[in-house]
């Protein structure tokens, strides 16, 4: 496995501490141990969304700033109405293209590009964390495994999580799909 990274105590009986610091176990696994290279396409269109939307609210700012109400009142209207859109495009890209991704990460096999992604998720007031990968290649196979475990699986009773049985779950989904010859 990978180098040494600092470990982290979390509270293993907060499921939101749990999910994050197994989901950056996982990262970890998929950039450090698996060699692959992390992008960041997903998180920069956030990222672009959210700079849109905030470029037209110093828009709205400045204009109002330079010629006060009454003058400024199509202006401010405009750039309003702009601003509740991109929060809904924001909201639509959040809910359908992120889906809870936390790393989108690329390898070359071959002449075979090959894109992994990562989401989880943790229904309220359960211990179940949730895992689903998806591998997309170069000739367009989408393939997919998911996995439901138990925190426990990857925590130990001091509050740290227990590297080698995260490498072991992800090695294990990394190599099934990977080997998969037919998509069903």
């Amino acid at each position: 496995m990978g180098e040494k990274s600092e470990v982290v105590k979390i509270n293993k009986w907060d499921g939101a501490a749990a999910k994050n610091a197994i989901d950056d176990a996982i990262r970890e696994v998929l950039t450090d141990d698996l060699k692959c290279k992390e992008t960041y396409a997903v998180i920069d269109g956030r990222l672009f969304l959210c700079t849109l939307a905030v470029g037209v609210a110093g828009c709205a700012l400045l204009w109002d700033y330079f010629y006060p109400f009454p003058q400024s009142r199509e202006v401010l209207i405009i750039c309003v109405s702009f601003y509740f859109i991109s929060m809904g495009v924001l909201t639509l890209y959040t809910t359908f293209k992120e889906r809870g991704i936390f790393v989108v990460a690329k390898e070359k096999v071959g002449n075979i590009y090959r894109t992994w992604e990562a989401s989880s998720y943790v229904k309220k007031h359960d211990d179940k964390y949730n895992l689903v990968i998806v591998m997309r290649d170069s000739n367009g196979k989408v393939r997919e495994a998911n996995i439901t475990k138990s925190f426990a699986n990857f925590i130990d009773t001091n509050g740290t999580i227990v590297q080698n049985l995260v490498f072991n779950e992800i090695n294990k989904l990394y190599n099934s799909l990977s080997s998969e010859k037919k998509e069903k």
